[in-house]
């Protein structure tokens, strides 16, 4: 379908989208696309367009850095605030493409932002995690740590991990009883990384590797697999659609998404305004009952219920010897752990 030309012009409670060639001079949001942005809209951004009379025009964006690096080049910059992943906030920071937030005159709801979440370009949007998952039904004394993942007498059969070094890794040396707090230290080292994939040598016969997000969750449906790594808010969404899907919290592998601004964004203001808005702990709420990402804001855990808190990455009860995702540990080593793993799968 061609967005640009069905939604061209549709103002729904004012909110638009835009089309590419568009020169829009209202504020300007890009997400993802798919449930997430429908999360964003219903939670942040019609009810802001509502409070202040002002229309948001709506995008989407699936590639990253490469549509904001080339309106920054050529000075037609028509997207104002833009959801990102950690990697490429960091590399367009680097790059000089987003603009550089002022943390120290930052709006209230920003600041109560945590610390550890904060980066020179990027304002924590919301969290994500990555847990080890399986059919309860089939196992219904399934497993209860990475270790257990490994341990393929006790429940034989596939298991899905994700065809990339990043996240896999730290997997497997939390498996081989690394605590969490000192993967990334020793993931560093050539000993670290070949301890990891020494232990990945041991299941490796017994994996099946994803690539798209959704394909673990299908494994696990149809039973392709036992048990899968696999993201907390695909494993909700499937189990509101009937499937029985545990989560194993312990070791969980989280991080954060962020909110950009593109460098030379007429609107820089306005999205710094939304920015905050979307931090504040009443929107963060609704936004957490939407969909069961971690509301960035701390403070809006105490308005949530036990029901939704319990789905929830960042929630006290889900917090058990949790991995944050070192985005700059992957800045330096990607291409070399990445190439090792590629070669060492193909093999």
């Amino acid at each position: 379908m061609n967005l640009s030309l069905s939604l061209r012009g549709l103002v729904l409670a004012g909110l638009a989208f835009a089309a590419p060639w568009t020169q829009a001079r209202d504020l300007t949001v890009v997400s993802v696309g798919g449930a997430l942005q429908e999360s964003f809209r219903k939670a942040y951004w019609q009810p802001y367009a509502a409070a202040k009379s002002e229309k948001l025009v709506e995008d989407s964006n699936v590639v990253g850095l490469t549509k904001v690096k080339a309106m920054v080049e050529s000075g037609n910059v028509i997207w104002d605030l833009v959801q990102m992943d950690e990697e490429d906030v960091m590399v367009g920071c680097d790059s000089g493409l987003l603009e550089k937030i002022d943390w120290a005159n930052a709006a209230p709801a920003t600041r109560d932002l945590p610390r550890e979440l904060m980066n020179p370009c990027g304002v924590p949007a919301m969290l994500w995690a990555k847990v080890l998952s399986y059919d309860s039904k089939r196992l219904p004394d399934g497993p209860k740590s990475w270790a257990d993942f490994w341990d393929t007498k006790r429940w034989p059969g596939k298991r899905a991990l994700r065809k990339q070094a990043k996240q896999t890794l730290e997997i497997a040396l939390m498996a081989d009883g690394v605590p969490a707090a000192e993967v990334y230290k020793l993931l560093a080292t050539k000993a670290g990384q070949d301890r990891a994939f020494a232990k990945l040598d041991q299941i490796k016969k017994d994996v099946q590797w994803w690539e798209a997000g959704a394909q673990p969750i299908e494994w696990l449906a149809s039973g392709a697999v036992v048990m899968a790594s696999a993201y907390n808010g695909r494993i909700d969404a499937a189990n509101k659609e009937g499937r029985s899907l545990a989560m194993v919290w312990k070791n969980q592998v989280y991080g954060p998404t962020d909110w950009v601004v593109v460098k030379g964004s007429p609107n820089k203001a306005k999205a710094l305004a939304l920015i905050d808005y979307m931090s504040a702990p009443a929107q963060q709420k609704l936004f957490a009952e939407t969909i069961p990402y971690g509301p960035a804001n701390p403070k809006a855990q105490a308005l949530l219920s036990k029901a939704v808190l319990d789905k929830l990455p960042n929630a006290p009860q889900n917090i058990d010897q949790p991995l944050l995702q070192n985005t700059a540990f992957w800045a330096d080593h990607l291409d070399e752990l990445q190439q090792r793993f590629a070669k060492w799968v193909s093999n």
